[in-house]
C-alpha cells in the first residue's frame, strides 16, 4: 500500500494537472454525489491537501472531495475527453479544457462543507502529518512523551496512523533501522539522545522519500537519495555493522531488521 511520500507525489501530479483551471466536467458514481455536479462547472480545484492515506480536494466554492484509496483506489491524469481502457470501476472524474483525473476503486469518498470537514470522524483521529513542514521534531519527541503514546512497542506505534500520519510500512522498517532500534522498544524506556535521533528520523526519511525517491540526479541533491537499507533485503548484508538483515511479522506486517545493530 502507498505511504505519505507516495500519496502526495500522486496529489502533486492530479494538482499540476488541473490546480486552478476551471472545471468543465464533474461526474460521480455514487448517487449521493451526484448533485455535486452542476455546481461544481466553472468552478476551481484550489489545492489537494494530504492527511496521511486521505486526499482532500479543495473547490473554489468552499466545499472539500474526501478521498482515500485504502487498499484499491488509485488516481489518474489524462488529457480531457480520455476515456482509458481498465478494468478498474470509475468512481469520480473532474475535468479540465486539457486535462481530466480519474478516481477508479475508491469507496471511500465524500463531499464535505467547511464545518463537516473539521469534524470528519477520520480526520479527528489521524494524528500530524510527516509532511507537514511546519511539525518539528521537537513536537514530535513530545507527542513520543505523551501518555498516550510512551508505553507502545514502535513495531505497532509507527504504523498507527493516530500517532503520525503517513507512515506505513517501509518507511517504519527504515526509521527503526536508521536509528538502531528493536520494534520492541518503547519511547520511555530509550535514551535522551535515541528520543531525539528517532523524532528527526520520523521526519527526515519520510521527507527524504518524498523529495527523492526515484530520482537519480545525486548533484542536485547532494547525494542524498532515498534507498532501502533494510526493507526487503532479508539475507543480506547490514551496510552498518555487517550483520545479516533479517524478516518476521510484526503487527501482521512484514518487518526487516538487522539483529546485529538493532539490539
Amino acid at each position: 500500500m502507498p505511504e505519505g511520500p507516495e500519496i502526495r507525489r500522486a496529489a502533486d501530479s492530479l494538482e499540476a494537472a488541473v490546480k486552478g483551471q476551471p472545471l468543465t466536467e464533474a461526474w460521480f458514481a455514487f448517487p449521493q454525489l451526484q448533485r455535486y455536479s452542476a455546481s461544481l462547472l466553472g468552478e476551481r480545484i484550489d489545492a489537494i491537501e494530504t492527511r496521511g492515506k486521505a486526499l482532500l480536494t479543495h473547490f473554489s466554492n468552499g466545499l472539500t472531495l474526501y478521498s482515500h484509496n485504502q487498499l484499491y483506489g488509485v488516481w489518474r491524469v489524462v488529457d480531457a475527453g480520455e476515456t482509458p481502457q481498465s478494468s478498474r470501476v470509475l468512481r469520480v472524474k473532474l475535468q479540465t479544457a486539457e486535462k481530466a483525473i480519474l478516481l477508479y476503486s475508491a469507496s471511500d469518498i465524500e463531499m464535505l462543507t467547511v464545518d463537516e470537514l473539521a469534524q470528519h470522524p477520520f480526520l479527528l483521529r489521524v494524528g500530524p502529518d510527516v509532511l507537514d513542514m511546519t511539525l518539528t521534531a521537537q513536537e514530535v519527541k513530545e507527542r513520543l512523551l505523551s501518555r498516550r503514546f510512551c508505553r507502545r512497542q514502535f513495531s505497532g506505534l509507527l504504523l498507527d496512523q493516530a500517532f503520525l500520519a503517513g507512515l506505513g510500512n517501509y518507511l517504519r522498517v527504515e526509521i527503526l533501522w536508521h536509528t538502531g532500534l528493536a520494534p520492541s522498544h518503547k519511547a520511555a524506556e530509550i535514551s535522551e539522545p535515541q528520543l531525539d535521533a528517532l523524532a528527526h528520523a520520523l521526519l527526515g526519511i519520510p521527507r527524504l522519500s518524498y523529495q527523492t525517491r526515484g530520482k537519480v540526479n545525486e548533484k542536485k541533491h547532494h547525494g542524498a537519495l532515498f534507498r532501502f537499507k533494510v526493507f526487503h533485503r532479508a539475507g543480506k548484508k547490514c551496510e552498518r555493522c555487517g550483520g545479516i538483515i533479517e524478516k518476521t511479522t510484526l503487527s501482521s506486517r512484514p518487518f526487516y531488521w538487522c539483529p546485529g545493530c538493532q539490539k
